[in-house]
C-alpha cells in the first residue's frame, strides 16, 4: 500500500472533527451509487432489447444482400450465382424480388410489399420458422400460394390455412409500352397456404410467395432480380464476404450486412441507449460538487497535519496524491456498491421477471436484462474520471498551502 494512500485511507475511515463533512461525503457515495447502478442496469437492459430486436429481425432480414446500385433489379448470370454459392463461410443463397402491390379479398383492399422468393429461401430466412398457421409453402408460376404476414391476414379477413377462395393480387408490369393505366397492371389470383408472425413491421406490411409468379406479372427477364440474399455459415466472419462480394460483382451493385438494411433502426437504438447515458452522467456530475465540498472541508480540518507532513519533507507531489486518493476512495466506494446493487436487481430480473413491461404491445412482458463487461468498464471509467477531475482542485489547494504549525 503506497503511503498517499495510507494517508487518504485513515483519513477515509477516520471520524471528522466536523460532521458536515462525514454527512457530505456519505451523501456523494450515495450519489455516485445511485447513478452507476442506474447506468449499469440501463444499459444492460438496452443491450437486452437491443439483443432481443435483432433476434426478431434476423428472422427476416438476410445475413448479407445484394442490391442494385441504380435502377430496382440486378442481372445475374448462373455462373455469377454459382460463383456467389461458392464463396467461403457462405452457406445458402435464395434469389427475391419485391414490389409493392395490392391485395384483394372480396370487398377487402390492403397494400403491402409482395415478396417473390425461391426453392432456397427456406435455408436463408427464418420466416419458414415463424408460421403461425398453415405450412409455408409458394406454390410455382402456375399455381401460385400466399404466405401472409399476421397482420394482412387479419385486415382482408381470410383464414390463412382454411381460405377455399383465391385472392386477387395487383402489380405493377415493366416495359409495357402504354399510357393505359390499366393496361400497365397485372391481375393475378392466388390460394393461402398460411400465415407467420415476426414483428408488426413485418406482419403488417409483407406477403410471400414463389419468384416465378412475381417474375411473370411484372415482365421480369430470366436473369433478372430484385435482391440476392445470403445466409452465412459463420456471421461473425461477414465482412469478409461483404470484401470478397465487392471484388467479385464490382460497383454496379451494393452489398449490405444485416444491420445495413435497416440502419435506422440499429442507429436510434444506440442513439438513446447514449443519450440516456449521458443523462446519468450528469448525476455524477452533481455528485462532483459534493466531493468538491467535502474535500474542500477536509482540507481545512487537516491543515495542521498537511503543515506537520511538509516539515517532515512532504513534498506538494505527495500531498496532492493524498487528498486525490481521498476521493478516488469516495469514488470507489459508492461505484462498488452502485454495481453490487445492479448486479443483484439485473440478476433478479432475469430470474423472476418481476418488473413488468405495460401496454402488452411487445412479445414480452418484462424488461429483459443483458449485462456486457465493457459497460460496466465504461461506468466505472466515467465515476472515476468525474471523481479524478472533482477530487484535482481541493487536492491542489491542499498541496499548496504554506507550512504553519502555529496555533491560532
Amino acid at each position: 500500500m503506497t503511503l498517499p494512500f495510507t494517508f487518504a485511507w485513515r483519513y477515509f475511515k477516520a471520524k471528522k472533527k466536523t460532521n458536515a463533512i462525514t454527512i457530505i461525503s456519505w451523501i456523494t457515495a450515495s450519489v455516485i451509487a445511485f447513478s452507476t447502478m442506474c447506468q449499469v442496469l440501463v444499459l444492460s437492459v438496452f443491450n437486452g432489447f437491443e439483443d432481443l430486436v435483432k433476434s426478431l429481425y434476423s428472422n427476416f432480414y438476410a445475413d448479407v444482400r445484394i442490391i442494385p446500385a441504380q435502377g430496382k433489379t440486378i442481372i445475374l448470370s448462373g455462373d455469377t450465382i454459382n460463383l456467389i454459392r461458392g464463396l467461403s463461410n457462405v452457406k445458402g443463397v435464395s434469389l427475391v424480388v419485391e414490389e409493392r402491390a395490392l391485395i384483394q379479398n372480396g370487398e377487402e383492399q390492403t397494400p403491402f410489399m409482395l415478396k417473390g422468393v425461391d426453392n432456397n429461401y427456406s435455408n436463408v430466412s427464418g420466416v419458414p420458422g415463424k408460421m403461425q398457421k398453415g405450412t409455408f409453402e409458394t406454390g410455382d408460376a402456375d399455381k401460385p400460394f400466399l404466405v401472409l404476414g399476421a397482420g394482412v391476414e387479419n385486415a382482408i379477413g381470410v383464414e390463412a390455412d382454411k381460405s377455399i377462395s383465391p385472392i386477387t393480387v395487383f402489380l405493377p408490369k415493366r416495359n409495357v409500352g402504354t399510357t393505359d393505366m390499366l393496361s400497365a397492371i397485372s391481375e393475378g389470383n392466388a390460394f393461402t397456404s398460411g400465415s407467420f408472425a415476426i414483428q408488426q413491421e413485418f406482419d403488417d406490411g409483407y406477403v410471400i410467395t414463389n419468384l416465378a409468379f412475381v417474375k411473370q406479372q411484372m415482365n421480369y427477364g430470366a436473369n433478372e432480380y430484385g435482391a440476392l440474399e445470403m445466409k452465412l455459415k459463420d456471421s461473425s466472419r461477414t465482412k469478409d464476404v461483404v470484401r470478397d462480394l465487392k471484388k467479385l460483382l464490382g460497383s454496379n451493385y451494393i452489398v449490405q450486412t444485416r444491420y445495413e438494411q435497416n440502419p435506422t433502426l440499429y442507429n436510434s437504438m444506440q442513439m438513446e441507449k447514449w443519450a440516456v447515458f449521458a443523462i446519468l452522467t450528469l448525476i455524477l456530475i452533481i455528485a462532483a460538487f459534493n466531493m468538491i465540498s467535502a474535500l474542500t472541508m477536509l482540507v481545512l480540518e487537516k491543515k495542521k497535519d498537511i503543515s506537520v507532513l511538509q516539515s517532515l519533507g512532504a513534498s506538494r507531489p505527495l500531498i496532492l496524491k493524498i487528498f486525490l486518493s481521498e476521493g478516488m476512495l469516495l469514488a470507489s466506494s459508492g461505484a462498488v456498491i452502485g454495481i453490487i446493487m445492479a448486479i443483484l436487481i439485473g440478476l433478479a430480473q432475469i430470474k423472476f421477471k418481476f418488473i413488468k413491461l405495460t401496454g402488452n404491445s411487445f412479445l414480452i412482458d418484462y424488461f429483459p436484462v443483458k449485462f456486457i463487461l465493457t459497460d460496466f468498464v465504461l461506468v466505472t471509467g466515467t465515476a472515476f474520471l468525474i471523481a479524478f477531475i472533482a477530487s484535482w482542485i481541493p487536492a491542489r489547494k491542499a498541496s499548496g498551502q504554506m507550512i504553519s504549525l502555529r496555533n491560532d
